[in-house]
């Protein structure tokens, strides 16, 4: 009879203790559309208030610190990813800290930047993390950088125009091989709107600048812009531009239009301009 009621009594205490499922239906939940990301798994107990993906952005990260302690940052841009992550209750800054600067050394991320407890600056490759731990949350922003993939070519009527206001233009859409002058496929877009232009004003004359970036020796750079400005005249010769109405002038690193620093600076810096003679 005792062993009977004491069965009875379990079975009514586990019949009133909320199943697991449930507990977790109870929980907060992550934010429609968002997931981790591979690189770095979420802390346990963590949910997802909000996130955010691009493919092209700029985020600015603490790289090192200054001579007065003060944080010195840089602008990586690139495929960008953002998350907005709450914790348990409980976590301290330090724990949160701790245990991201340890995974993110254990995957062969190299740690650039930290100010306890709160945030790690760390890269692998092309590929940078910022940790920004708040004990009740945590923010985590990557960035891999990348070139932007220029999708919107000039075209002859907007050369016209920068033409007849400035006198030159910088065109973007003109792209080479890395350390060579060989012009790639995906140029001939624009060059055949260059081309267009000097069609519709056949008694026009143009001077193709070339320009590079800082990377490499001042006299190689020089050399590069040089062959690439030629290239582009040779282009447009080989589909019809009478070879007089064209010349051609490399400078090299010379006056740059972004900062040499970062990428987005140094991939601006590579440019060709069309001059008015």
């Amino acid at each position: 009879m005792m062993k009977f009621l004491l069965l009875i009594s379990l079975l009514t205490m586990v019949a009133t203790v909320p199943s697991a499922r449930a507990q977790d239906s109870d929980a907060p939940q992550d934010a429609e559309g968002c997931k981790d990301s591979p690189l770095v798994t979420r802390f346990p107990g963590s949910h997802i208030n909000s996130c955010e993906n691009k493919e092209y952005e700029q985020a600015e990260m603490p790289v090192k610190t200054d001579a007065n302690g003060g944080a010195v940052t840089q602008t990586f841009e690139g495929d960008y990813h953002y998350w907005d992550y709450g914790t348990r209750e409980g976590l301290s800054e330090i724990q949160l800290f701790r245990n991201f600067e340890t995974a993110l050394q254990s995957a062969g991320f190299h740690i650039e930047y930290e100010d306890k407890p709160e945030k790690i600056t760390a890269h692998k490759g092309n590929t940078w993390i910022l940790m920004d731990c708040r004990g009740a949350y945590y923010y985590q922003t990557i960035v891999t950088v990348k070139d932007m993939k220029q999708e919107v070519a000039a075209d002859s009527s907007s050369i016209a125009d920068a033409l007849a206001q400035k006198g030159r233009i910088a065109i973007y859409g003109i792209h080479f091989e890395t350390n060579k002058a060989t012009i790639q496929p995906d140029s001939a877009k624009t060059l055949e709107q260059i081309a267009k232009f000097l069609s519709d004003n056949p008694d026009q004359k143009l001077r193709i600048d070339g320009y590079t970036d800082n990377t490499g020796t001042p006299a190689d750079n020089l050399k590069l812009s040089a062959s690439r400005a030629q290239a582009v005249v040779t282009w447009l010769v080989t589909h019809g531009v009478d070879q007089v109405r064209l010349s051609s002038k490399g400078l090299g690193q010379a006056d740059p239009v972004g900062d040499n620093n970062t990428e987005d600076g140094r991939a601006q810096n590579r440019r060709v301009e069309l001059v008015k003679q």
